[in-house]
């Protein structure tokens, strides 16, 4: 492959559908977009494989939706990882590049750093969080933590809250300690024809419905999820990460006997949407007293995007309810 294929495949997000068996998919290759979102924190590796992994979950799932404007994955647990948050948002215009924002909260002393990465996140829950913007009411779903990893929650969710059988298959890393890291991923969903076939039982113990729940073992929708499902089994982690091998190709050698169709992919690239209103907003709630609380011994309120690491300032007598001067540079 040439450099310039190799380039033409970060940072995408490329949708496909499996024609003989109705299902349809999306790979997803993150590069600098993802180097640029890690290079904003000192995550220890175990957190960092999280933030990976959830930063290519929400890519996933937010360019399968009819998204106006923002999707959300956000994890919670009561373990050394506190919080995992990720925002995709859809491209402004037709053609444009799509968004993506991540970032953890973790307890460094209790974090173990040699363990399992998804027993440290403990029992929480894992939600999808959907804002078409002005004018809509906003969506959610959660389910609980389960299933060992955030892949597995994140099928578990879909299975739960929209009856779609759905897998994700994921993998990322590094060739070398001082090489960016890279991720890739395959995310598998039936066609949402199939939901009639929807049993709605659970078999797992947890009580939670799971993809297989979701067909009838009699029908051949059953039978095209599974056989799907095992030419998925096959997939190593370097033909997901790349660059060596494009998406197109990997879809070709995994379901080739499926005829795979692809659509015209999503260039996808770092972006916050933090900024100075925002920030006046959030705290515009506050009463000056409060505010005052706020305030440094320098006679500041300061402020960090926890996303991209934007840093304000801002007078206390421009903020809150109460505030008595217009807002100024900051």
């Amino acid at each position: 492959m040439t450099l310039g294929a190799r380039i033409a495949w970060d940072d995408t997000i490329l949708p496909f559908q499996l024609d003989i068996s109705d299902i349809r998919g999306r790979v997803a290759r993150l590069d600098g977009v993802l180097d640029e979102l890690l290079s904003q924190h000192d995550y220890p590796p175990l957190v960092e494989s999280l933030v990976a992994e959830v930063a290519l979950i929400t890519a996933l799932i937010g360019q399968s939706v009819k998204l106006r404007w923002k999707l959300s994955v956000q994890v919670r647990g009561d373990g050394p990882v506190r919080i995992l948050a990720a925002d995709y948002y859809a491209p402004e215009e037709k053609g444009g590049q799509a968004r993506i924002r991540a970032w953890a909260s973790y307890d460094a002393e209790r974090l173990n750093t040699v363990a399992d990465a998804f027993g440290q996140i403990g029992k929480g829950y894992f939600a999808v969080l959907i804002d078409q913007g002005e004018g809509t009411t906003p969506y959610q779903g959660i389910t609980p933590l389960s299933g060992g990893s955030l892949a597995a929650c994140a099928s578990t969710y879909f299975a739960q809250s929209e009856q779609l059988p759905t897998r994700f298959s994921l993998a990322w890393g590094r060739d070398e300690p001082e090489d960016d890291i890279r991720a890739g991923g395959v995310m598998l969903q039936h066609m949402p024809k199939a939901s009639p076939f929807a049993k709605g039982e659970a078999t797992a113990e947890d009580g939670l419905l799971s993809a297989e729940d979701l067909v009838a073992p009699s029908e051949e929708a059953a039978e095209d999820w599974r056989r799907v499902n095992i030419l998925l089994d096959s997939v190593e982690a370097h033909e997901m990460v790349g660059p060596e091998v494009a998406p197109t190709d990997l879809l070709v050698r995994l379901f080739h006997e499926e005829n795979p169709r692809v659509f015209d992919p999503q260039a996808i690239r770092f972006g916050c949407s933090c900024s100075e209103d925002k920030v006046r907003q959030s705290l515009s709630i506050y009463s000056a007293k409060d505010i005052a609380t706020m305030t440094t011994d320098e006679g500041i309120v300061t402020a960090d995007c926890q996303f991209c690491g934007a840093h304000y300032e801002f007078a206390p007598e421009s903020l809150g309810f109460e505030a008595t001067d217009p807002p100024g540079d900051a």
